[in-house]
């Protein structure tokens, strides 16, 4: 969330940002619900100075001889006990309304995101390659996995609906292998820290990194324990550090998970049906950084460079786009997004989103750090990128490496977890 001292400070020019991303954010509501807490915390001040000056005079008064006097100071301090309780519980219906309202007001978007609508107005930052060219019409990726008998979408509609698939046999295994070679890439080469997540997290996880109260239609729960399942490893790994200070010899802190993920895609019906474009549960391999505010945009461009690694290494040609205003996540202050190119189904695909929150996040989940030992604790800011999502990755694979004879090679990097060079049927 966003600090309340810029939001009083700052209103206009946090409003006015905030609109670039095509939502409206209550800061007028948040506005007055804070005015009323503050004029109200001075009047329960003013009360509570009374009520203990009050109380001090009733043992002089009597001490003088002052009897009448000492009763109406003890009917004071009666009558101020009650107005001071009833201010407390005003106090607690106003702290309460004013933290609901900051938990629905969006980052505000970095100076240097393109203003958009849509997808259309992302700017393209860079690309690798060009796309791949046939002497044969490529196939679509859900027609070649398939006919090789490795993905099998109607086991895995019948098994859990529509939005769920099997990988069978080498298809497993390629899953399995290209898994383990990114983390293995981002731990030996990028120089992450390995972490294996519950895939399952409470509340205070879910809205410490921005999924709720917003998104809450968009993730599956588990009613009896009050527990969701992740949309992303994003979600544990971040909460590992809440609550908690963070010493500067820690940071940056640099953390690679592998997960699977649930969503339910409410918004998204009929949308990418086919193949392995919009699932329900898929598996994800997550960078999260936690680091001071002054780095946190060079952090953003290594993080992204990170995730690229793995496109570049297994010969697919893919583009870097700027994610424009109206199309960032509501978290987001900066957002690249690494497409990468299909050429069966002609098109370029989202394998990743890398994202700055600068102290969104830590400020929800309460993470901060001391700049220097000793010094009072400031909030970090964190940072995640897919390194990359397996579905997408998987259909550009198959479609990028497919020959003419139905069978797929295998990129050099995943032979070694393969243990073979192509699948054929």
């Amino acid at each position: 969330m966003i600090d309340r001292q810029r939001l009083r400070s700052e209103a206009e020019k946090i409003q006015q940002a905030i609109a670039r991303k095509r939502v409206s954010a209550p800061i007028e509501e948040f506005l007055r619900v804070d005015a009323a807490r503050r004029e109200l915390l001075t009047r329960l001040d003013a009360q509570k100075a009374e009520q203990n000056s009050v109380s001090k005079s009733i043992g002089a008064l009597m001490a003088q001889g002052k009897t009448e006097e000492a009763n109406a100071a003890k009917s004071r301090a009666a009558e101020l006990k009650e107005i001071i309780a009833g201010g407390d519980e005003e106090l607690k219906v106003l702290d309460e309304e004013l933290a609901r309202i900051e938990l629905t007001i969006p980052n505000a978007p970095h100076d240097s995101v393109p203003t958009g609508a849509s997808e259309e107005d992302n700017v393209e930052v860079r690309r690798h390659l060009e796309p791949k060219t046939f002497d044969f019409e490529p196939k679509a990726h859900w027609d070649i996995a398939t006919d090789l008998g490795i993905i099998d979408f109607a086991a895995g509609a019948k098994i859990a609906g529509s939005g769920f698939i099997v990988y069978r046999g080498p298809g497993a295994r390629l899953q399995r292998s290209l898994i383990n070679y990114m983390v293995d890439l981002h731990v030996r080469e990028h120089g992450y820290t390995e972490i294996w997540p519950p895939l399952m997290v409470n509340r205070a996880a879910m809205t410490g990194t921005g999924q709720l109260p917003k998104f809450e239609e968009d993730l599956y729960l588990a009613e009896r324990d009050e527990l969701f399942m992740i949309p992303t490893a994003e979600v544990p790994v971040t909460n590992l550090h809440r609550d908690e200070i963070l010493e500067p010899r820690q940071l940056p802190l640099r953390y690679v998970a592998f997960s699977a993920c649930f969503r339910r895609e409410a918004g998204a019906a009929g949308k990418d049906t086919r193949g392995l474009l919009r699932v329900h549960e898929f598996d994800k391999v997550e960078l999260v950084k936690f680091c001071p505010a002054e780095t946190s945009y060079e952090e953003l461009e290594t993080l992204t460079a990170d995730a690229e690694t793995v496109l570049r290494s297994l010969g697919l040609h893919f583009r870097t786009v700027s994610v424009c205003s109206g199309e960032m996540g509501f978290s987001n202050a900066k957002q690249y997004d690494l497409e990468v190119h299909a050429p069966g189904v002609g098109r370029y695909l989202e394998v990743s989103s890398a994202s700055n929150f600068e102290d969104f996040q830590a400020r929800r989940a309460n993470i901060r750090y001391r700049p220097e030992k000793g010094a009072k604790p400031v909030f970090a800011h964190t940072l995640n990128a897919s390194g990359v999502a397996c579905p997408r990755l998987m259909a550009a694979l198959l479609e990028t490496y497919q020959r003419e004879d139905g069978s797929v090679e295998i990129p050099e990097p995943l032979r070694p977890y393969m243990g073979v060079a192509e699948i054929r049927r």
